[in-house]
Order: C-alpha cells, then sequence, then structure tokens
C-alpha cells in the first residue's frame, strides 16, 4: 500500500523493504503472516499520532462534548472578571473568557454576551450605565471566580456569595476587584450584532490601568507571569502561563 509505506517511511524512517530484508530468515508462511502483522501494527501506530473529526462528526456530536471541544480548540483564552453596577446600585461580578484587545490608538477591548438566550446582568448594566471593570483573576482567586458563572438571581451580587471585596478608584462608578493585580475601567462605546450564532461583540475603551509597580517592563510590557494572571483553557480549566520568551519585531529576512 503506497499510503502505508509514505506513513512507515515518514514516522519511523523505513519501509515494508525493512521486513523484506529479513524474508530469507522467514522461512514458513506462519512466519509471513507475522511479517504482514507487523507492518499493520505499525501503520494503525502511526495513524494515532492525529486525531481528526470532520464537520459531519462535530455536528453530530453530544451536545456537552462539542461544547468543551469547540471551546478549547482555540487555545488559551483571556481570565477575567467584569465588575458592573445596576442603576439601583446592585452589584454585579461575572468571569470572562472572551476579552481581547482591539487597538492601542485608540485603547479599546472587545468581549462577545449572548444576551438573547438568558437575562445577562452585566450586558444589562454596562448598556444602562456604560461603565464596567476588568480584573485579571489571579491564581489564588479561581475557585472563586468560576463561581461567578453560577445564574444568581438578579439582585443577589456575586460579591456577597464570594470572597470577593469591592474596590473603588479615583470615583470610577463600576467596581474593581480588590485582590486583583491588574485592573482596567472602562467606557462601552458601542456594540455589534452577530447573526451567525446570535451574540453580541461589545467594544469599550480603557481609561484606566492598575497594576503593581513590579509588573511593569521598561518598555511599557505588562509581563504577566509577574501578576500571576490565569488563563483559561475552555470553559472551565484554569492555566497558569510563563514567559518563555520576548522578541525584536519581526522583518524579512534577507
Amino acid at each position: 500500500n503506497p499510503m502505508s509505506s509514505a506513513i512507515i517511511r515518514t514516522t519511523f524512517g523505513f519501509d515494508e523493504t525493512f521486513f523484506d530484508g529479513l524474508l530469507p530468515q522467514l522461512k514458513t508462511s506462519v512466519e509471513i503472516k507475522t511479517r504482514d502483522k507487523i507492518f499493520i501494527f505499525l501503520t494503525l501506530i502511526s495513524s494515532q499520532f492525529m486525531e481528526h473529526f470532520s464537520k459531519s462528526e462535530i455536528n453530530a456530536m453530544e451536545r456537552i462534548f462539542r461544547l468543551n471541544l469547540i471551546n478549547s480548540c482555540t487555545g488559551y483564552k483571556s481570565a477575567n472578571l467584569i465588575g458592573t453596577s445596576s442603576n439601583e446600585g446592585i452589584l454585579n461580578l461575572a468571569v470572562f473568557s472572551s476579552i481581547t484587545h482591539l487597538g492601542s490608538d485608540p485603547s479599546l477591548l472587545s468581549f462577545i454576551v449572548r444576551p438573547t438566550i438568558v437575562p445577562r446582568d452585566t450586558y444589562r448594566n454596562i448598556i444602562s450605565n456604560h461603565y464596567f471593570t476588568v480584573n485579571h483573576i489571579h491564581v489564588d482567586d479561581i475557585e472563586e471566580a468560576h463561581h461567578t458563572s453560577a445564574r444568581y438571581p438578579y439582585k443577589i451580587s456575586e460579591f456577597d456569595v464570594t470572597k470577593f471585596e469591592t474596590e473603588y478608584l479615583n470615583n470610577f462608578p463600576a467596581p474593581y476587584v480588590k485582590s486583583s493585580k491588574i485592573k482596567l475601567g472602562c467606557k462601552y462605546l458601542n456594540k455589534y450584532e452577530i447573526k451567525e450564532n446570535e451574540t453580541i461583540l461589545i467594544v469599550a475603551e480603557i481609561n484606566d490601568i492598575y497594576f503593581e509597580k513590579n509588573i511593569l517592563n521598561d518598555d511599557g510590557y505588562l509581563q504577566l507571569d509577574k501578576a500571576e494572571t490565569v488563563a483559561i483553557n475552555g470553559l472551565d480549566g484554569y492555566a497558569l502561563p510563563t514567559l518563555l520568551n520576548r522578541f525584536k519585531y519581526a522583518k524579512p529576512k534577507k
């Protein structure tokens, strides 16, 4: 089989001719069958190095399995707590893994909400008063941070059912998380409907940045592993990244 030969040759550095060299020593049909079994065995092994799901297989998957697969296959995501306040003064705190950098001049970020499925207190509060905070999740806070994803009634604040403490800085109207090592004060700018899955992209400006002094490098780079900021893998996996290296601005090779 040409395909099998290619797999064996690429993976192990030899092909079926390796076994042909052994044929003088194989005197019986039993031994030849053994040779065939070895070749088949190696072919099967080589096929196990990478699994594959097709679109039809993904669509046919059990819902939770597909949910976990698709949420984890795109890689690590940022782990943040968004703090808001309602017009009635009820505080809300929710874990988000979709917050991304959108631009540095002006300083913008974005994140995804799905308000059409169930009531979303974070979305409602931001649309109402436009201000919110983004708080990095510290490694010691992951269990409590994950608990903020529980669906509490509107009038119950996550600050009251977790160990997180509020912190108000420079008269900003939304609450920060006191234990967070890096926190942002943001103002809502716009929203965009994503029709393909009925979600909404929120765009906001970063007005304030707070951090511990040792986290900031001389060139303005916030080294997140010094803050012990965690990342999210999928829906419920928390990881602690470590900086491997930094590289200069990439230019075409000469």
